[in-house]
């Protein structure tokens, strides 16, 4: 039988620690910790002028401030909770891994937490993806997605390849190489000059701006693979590493679906380039937009996708990447080994976590809600604020939907940045009178202009929830743009 220790060689005999001796010798209770709730707060929060709103409590789609009001989590935070808060069984599942290892380093051990979600994971894409890495936030997967991409070129030995084609517009993460790939100019401003110069863009799918008068769906799409065609053309086609595009774009353009052809289209363009397609699903993916992910409803296929929110669903800081076949084999008959490794990659409890999330997806059938759900919002939203004479386009798809705001419709003039109207819509809807989160984004125009507000509820919301959500989204949007009209009058 193997030994339980790896011991040392040299005849010195091993003194054991007497562990339940060790285990009395400490204290047996600790005395409680009592904190002043009236000093200031010790956390840097996002805005230190404006202190956030305290939760006391979290139990199915409500949250519980500390001065007693109740909100509707209409957004699963930023689209995260996706099977709301407070399940039992998943804190079950966390005590159940902490019981067997809470933290292993992934260098030299895995655990049944990783092994079981990265098999559920690649399970769930029918085979078309070939292993999963894990690790703790959207961000850390685009930095790991990159590398990736990156090596998987210097093992077909084309160091040449250094260059990335992303789009403006859009968000994939917040640290330096994750902005760098991001086309969000309010977000990218302040970390302009130390932003990478490998990173170029091109236009967004974006079909409410972009689209021609009197162009038809399928001249766009070749319009829009053009430009993708040029920018190749223009950076060398031989030093591209991979396209890097979001299905649907969430928090930078307010939930805006890719049209129908888009991604084939740009993933032909890709592959005659030879270079990589890495579809961005930290936020529209993991059942988000009524399938498992987003681009099984594509017809197309990911060499490389990031994956987060929705696979955790807020019970643990998690994401990853799912990698296709080719890129295993690449690096399986090249250097045997991805250069990259993270304290906290693979760790064992937030794999639990996830697992019991996507467990529970799965045995309470949550994606087909999701497409039945999103369809009744759907409805109700477009019944409601198509419309409304600030509502420019209600878009989205699955539980995954946003309403951007106009000046003029005809138009489509956009409100001033400091009209804070998104912000006022979410603002209005925390009101105790209303009870009801809704995701206010900023930038939907040019990366600045531009008011959206987004709704991404749990997957387990029933009709009743649907129609509530409804009537309070659209009661909130008429009183504030009452008031503005008011205001501009007066």
């Amino acid at each position: 039988m193997a030994p339980a220790l790896l011991l040392p060689n040299d005849g010195t005999d091993i003194v054991m620690p007497d562990l339940q001796s060790t285990t009395n010798k400490l204290p047996q209770t600790v005395g409680p910790i009592t904190l002043d709730d009236s000093a200031p707060s010790a956390v840097l929060h996002r805005d230190l002028h404006h202190a956030p709103l305290k939760v006391i409590a979290a139990t199915g789609n409500y949250l519980t401030l500390e001065d007693g009001r109740q909100v509707f989590d209409a957004t699963g935070g930023a689209a995260v909770a996706c099977i709301g808060h407070g399940d039992p069984s998943v804190k079950a599942a966390v005590a159940q891994q902490m019981d067997e290892v809470s933290y292993c380093h992934s260098l030299f051990f895995s655990s049944s937490g990783a092994e079981n979600l990265a098999k559920l994971l690649i399970d769930s894409t029918n085979g078309v993806m070939a292993r999963a890495f894990i690790v703790s936030s959207g961000s850390e997967a685009m930095e790991a997605a990159m590398k990736l991409a990156r090596q998987y070129f210097l093992e077909l030995n084309q160091p040449e390849r250094v260059r990335f084609i992303a789009r403006k517009e859009s968000y994939h993460g917040t640290t330096l190489g994750a902005l760098s790939m991001s086309g969000h100019v309010d977000r990218r401003k302040l970390f302009e000059p130390m932003l990478l110069d490998n990173v170029s863009r091109v236009s967004a799918c974006n079909a409410y701006r972009g689209m021609q008068d009197g162009e038809t769906m399928e001249a766009y799409v070749r319009r829009l693979a053009q430009e993708l065609e040029d920018e190749f053309e223009r950076v060398g086609p031989g030093s591209v590493c991979a396209f890097v595009v979001e299905p649907v774009v969430g928090a930078a353009l307010g939930c805006v679906p890719a049209v129908p052809g888009y991604l084939r289209a740009m993933k032909a363009v890709c592959a005659k380039h030879g270079a990589l397609l890495v579809l961005d699903e930290v936020m529209c993916g993991m059942g988000r937009t009524g399938t498992m992910h987003a681009w099984q409803q594509e017809d197309v296929t990911p060499d490389i996708q990031t994956i987060g929110k929705g696979l955790g669903g807020g019970y643990a800081p998690i994401a990853g990447l799912l990698i296709s076949a080719r890129l295993v084999s690449a690096l399986d008959h090249g250097s045997g080994s991805f250069q990259h490794g993270q304290t906290y990659q693979g760790h064992p409890v937030a794999c639990a976590a996830a697992y019991r999330v996507q467990t529970i997806l799965r045995t309470q059938n949550l994606i087909a809600n999701v497409a039945r759900m999103g369809a009744l919002l759907a409805r109700g939203l477009h019944a409601a604020l198509d419309p409304h004479p600030n509502v420019g386009e209600v878009r989205g798809r699955g539980l995954f939907w946003g309403i951007e705001f106009v000046q003029d419709k005809a138009t489509k003039r956009a409100f001033a940045v400091e009209k804070r109207v998104a912000w006022r819509v979410h603002e209005r809807g925390m009101e105790a009178r209303w009870g009801i989160s809704l995701y206010p984004g900023q930038g939907s125009v040019d990366g600045v202009l531009g008011d959206h507000v987004l709704l991404a509820p749990a997957y387990n919301v029933n009709e009743e929830d649907v129609e509530w959500m409804v009537k309070r989204t659209v009661g909130v949007v008429e009183e504030v743009f009452a008031e503005m009209r008011r205001e501009r009058m007066g």
